[in-house]
């Protein structure tokens, strides 16, 4: 059971448990949790709901981190990289959402070295992916997400550099 004050994922959104309420609801105990990235928000969940799961480690966090190098864009034509965006999105694994920030950006990468447009399907989910995954490392690591995105890409550098 977490108590007052821990950071939990509910769904895909960071929170943090700013109340616990006994027998709120038919007698079933309630987490009361303010998410991160919209604190005028408060999300009423069971204690028992499958939802909700623990942040993740700083072990696991700079694992993955230091991995980033190694995790395979999504390879598939134009027609279904929406929909592999949306399964990948689904999983609630962090290698799939560094998946997509890395599929997103390289495409828009290409695009903008040949001076075309952007693509605002592949911009939505780069943002949507990096929100999602910096808040959780933000708060696994201690660091503001800015901190967190220079630690990545300094990590990745530096991985880079010594391969």
């Amino acid at each position: 059971m977490y108590t007052i004050g821990d950071y939990v994922v509910h769904q895909k959104d960071v929170c943090k448990v700013i109340d616990i309420k006994e027998k709120y609801i038919k007698d079933i105990d309630y987490y009361i949790l303010e998410p991160i990235n919209d604190p005028s928000l408060k999300v009423k969940v069971p204690t028992n709901s499958s939802k909700i799961r623990n942040i993740i480690s700083i072990e696991k966090a700079n694992d993955i981190i230091k991995n980033i190098i190694n995790i395979e864009k999504i390879k598939v034509d134009d027609k279904n990289i929406e929909n592999e965006y949306k399964k990948l999105f689904n999983t609630g694994l962090h290698e799939d959402l560094v998946k997509i920030i890395k599929t997103t950006y390289l495409r828009n990468k290409e695009r903008s070295d040949a001076k075309r447009k952007l693509s605002d399907k592949d911009r939505s989910y780069f943002e949507q992916a990096e929100k999602y995954l910096y808040t959780e490392f933000s708060i696994a690591l201690n660091k503001t997400i800015d901190e967190t995105k220079q630690y990545i890409i300094n990590t990745i550098e530096n991985n880079f550099i010594h391969e």
